[in-house]
Protein backbone atom coordinates (compact mmCIF):
# COMPACT_ATOMS: atom_id res chain seq x y z
CA UNK A 1 0.00 0.00 0.00
CA UNK A 2 1.49 3.36 -0.96
CA UNK A 3 2.44 5.64 1.92
CA UNK A 4 -0.09 8.31 0.82
CA UNK A 5 -2.93 5.79 0.83
CA UNK A 6 -1.83 4.45 4.21
CA UNK A 7 -1.77 7.94 5.74
CA UNK A 8 -5.28 8.57 4.38
CA UNK A 9 -6.56 5.59 6.34
CA UNK A 10 -4.89 6.74 9.56
CA UNK A 11 -6.61 10.13 9.67
CA UNK A 12 -8.39 10.66 13.03
CA UNK A 13 -11.87 11.15 11.53
CA UNK A 14 -11.46 8.07 9.33
CA UNK A 15 -10.34 5.94 12.27
CA UNK A 16 -13.22 7.28 14.38
CA UNK A 17 -15.76 6.54 11.66
CA UNK A 18 -14.45 3.01 11.13
CA UNK A 19 -14.43 2.38 14.90
CA UNK A 20 -18.01 3.59 15.28
CA UNK A 21 -19.16 1.46 12.33
CA UNK A 22 -17.55 -1.66 13.81
CA UNK A 23 -18.89 -1.01 17.34
CA UNK A 24 -22.41 -0.15 16.16
CA UNK A 25 -22.53 -3.22 13.90
CA UNK A 26 -21.37 -5.41 16.79
CA UNK A 27 -24.11 -4.02 19.04
CA UNK A 28 -26.69 -4.37 16.27
CA UNK A 29 -26.54 -8.18 16.23
CA UNK A 30 -27.87 -8.68 19.80
CA UNK A 31 -30.96 -6.62 18.96
CA UNK A 32 -32.15 -9.56 16.85
CA UNK A 33 -32.74 -11.49 20.09
CA UNK A 34 -35.05 -8.80 21.48
CA UNK A 35 -38.77 -8.50 20.93
CA UNK A 36 -39.42 -6.35 17.83
CA UNK A 37 -40.94 -3.49 19.83
CA UNK A 38 -38.00 -3.54 22.25
CA UNK A 39 -35.44 -3.74 19.46
CA UNK A 40 -36.87 -0.83 17.50
CA UNK A 41 -35.15 2.05 19.32
CA UNK A 42 -31.68 0.52 19.78
CA UNK A 43 -31.63 -0.86 16.24
CA UNK A 44 -32.74 2.47 14.76
CA UNK A 45 -30.11 4.36 16.76
CA UNK A 46 -27.36 1.93 15.79
CA UNK A 47 -28.30 2.05 12.11
CA UNK A 48 -28.33 5.85 12.37
CA UNK A 49 -24.84 5.77 13.88
CA UNK A 50 -23.62 3.57 11.05
CA UNK A 51 -25.12 5.86 8.40
CA UNK A 52 -23.67 8.99 9.99
CA UNK A 53 -20.27 7.29 10.36
CA UNK A 54 -20.27 6.29 6.71
CA UNK A 55 -21.01 9.92 5.80
CA UNK A 56 -18.15 11.04 8.06
CA UNK A 57 -15.83 8.50 6.44
CA UNK A 58 -16.76 9.61 2.91
CA UNK A 59 -16.38 13.27 3.80
CA UNK A 60 -13.00 12.77 5.44
CA UNK A 61 -11.70 10.74 2.53
CA UNK A 62 -12.84 13.47 0.11
CA UNK A 63 -10.87 16.01 2.14
CA UNK A 64 -7.86 13.67 2.11
CA UNK A 65 -8.13 13.28 -1.68
CA UNK A 66 -8.03 17.07 -2.02
CA UNK A 67 -4.84 17.14 0.06
CA UNK A 68 -6.34 18.86 3.07
CA UNK A 69 -4.57 18.26 6.38
CA UNK A 70 -6.28 16.02 8.88
CA UNK A 71 -8.02 17.80 11.72
CA UNK A 72 -7.84 16.60 15.28
CA UNK A 73 -10.96 14.96 16.64
CA UNK A 74 -11.02 17.00 19.80
CA UNK A 75 -9.32 20.12 20.95
CA UNK A 76 -9.15 18.72 24.48
CA UNK A 77 -8.28 15.06 24.98
CA UNK A 78 -9.45 15.34 28.60
CA UNK A 79 -12.95 16.13 27.40
CA UNK A 80 -12.98 13.05 25.17
CA UNK A 81 -11.76 10.80 27.97
CA UNK A 82 -14.28 12.40 30.32
CA UNK A 83 -17.09 11.69 27.85
CA UNK A 84 -16.11 8.02 27.67
CA UNK A 85 -15.92 7.87 31.47
CA UNK A 86 -19.42 9.40 31.68
CA UNK A 87 -20.75 6.79 29.25
CA UNK A 88 -19.18 4.01 31.31
CA UNK A 89 -20.53 5.48 34.57
CA UNK A 90 -23.99 5.82 33.00
CA UNK A 91 -23.97 2.16 31.94
CA UNK A 92 -22.99 1.13 35.47
CA UNK A 93 -25.59 3.48 36.92
CA UNK A 94 -28.32 1.96 34.76
CA UNK A 95 -27.27 -1.51 35.88
CA UNK A 96 -27.15 -0.74 39.60
CA UNK A 97 -29.50 2.23 40.14
CA UNK A 98 -31.84 1.87 37.16
CA UNK A 99 -32.52 3.76 33.96
CA UNK A 100 -34.53 6.70 35.27
CA UNK A 101 -32.34 7.72 38.26
CA UNK A 102 -29.19 7.42 36.14
CA UNK A 103 -30.68 9.40 33.27
CA UNK A 104 -31.93 12.13 35.62
CA UNK A 105 -28.37 12.56 36.90
CA UNK A 106 -26.50 12.15 33.60
CA UNK A 107 -28.44 14.58 31.38
CA UNK A 108 -27.65 17.72 33.39
CA UNK A 109 -24.17 16.45 34.25
CA UNK A 110 -23.20 15.98 30.60
CA UNK A 111 -24.68 19.36 29.66
CA UNK A 112 -22.79 21.00 32.55
CA UNK A 113 -19.49 19.34 31.60
CA UNK A 114 -19.87 20.52 28.00
CA UNK A 115 -20.50 24.12 29.02
CA UNK A 116 -24.25 24.63 29.49
CA UNK A 117 -24.57 26.25 32.91
CA UNK A 118 -28.14 27.61 33.08
CA UNK A 119 -29.82 25.77 36.01
CA UNK A 120 -33.33 26.38 34.69
CA UNK A 121 -32.30 25.11 31.25
CA UNK A 122 -30.66 22.04 32.78
CA UNK A 123 -33.80 21.30 34.76
CA UNK A 124 -36.06 21.84 31.75
CA UNK A 125 -33.93 19.64 29.48
CA UNK A 126 -33.91 16.85 32.05
CA UNK A 127 -37.67 17.00 32.60
CA UNK A 128 -38.40 17.15 28.86
CA UNK A 129 -36.07 14.28 27.88
CA UNK A 130 -36.96 11.96 30.76
CA UNK A 131 -40.64 12.85 30.47
CA UNK A 132 -40.67 12.18 26.72
CA UNK A 133 -38.93 8.84 27.23
CA UNK A 134 -41.44 7.90 29.91
CA UNK A 135 -44.45 9.01 27.83
CA UNK A 136 -43.36 7.29 24.64
CA UNK A 137 -41.79 4.08 25.87
CA UNK A 138 -43.05 3.37 29.37
CA UNK A 139 -46.56 4.78 29.15
CA UNK A 140 -47.27 4.56 25.40
CA UNK A 141 -45.48 1.33 24.48
CA UNK A 142 -45.48 -0.39 27.91
CA UNK A 143 -41.75 -0.99 27.78
CA UNK A 144 -39.91 -1.58 31.02
CA UNK A 145 -36.51 -0.01 31.53
CA UNK A 146 -33.87 -1.49 33.82
CA UNK A 147 -34.85 -1.02 37.46
CA UNK A 148 -31.37 -1.57 38.84
CA UNK A 149 -29.87 -4.33 40.90
CA UNK A 150 -30.09 -2.31 44.11
CA UNK A 151 -33.90 -2.04 43.91
CA UNK A 152 -34.73 -5.56 42.72
CA UNK A 153 -36.10 -8.10 45.20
Amino acid sequence: MPDDRKSRLLRPETLTAVGIIIAAAAFLFPTADLRPISALLPAAMLVGLIVLSVLLLIGDQRHAAQGEAAQTIAKSWRRVIGAFCLIFAYALGCDFLGFYPSTIVVIPLVAWVFGFRNPLGLFAATVIVVGAIWLIFDFGMSQDFPVGRLWQN
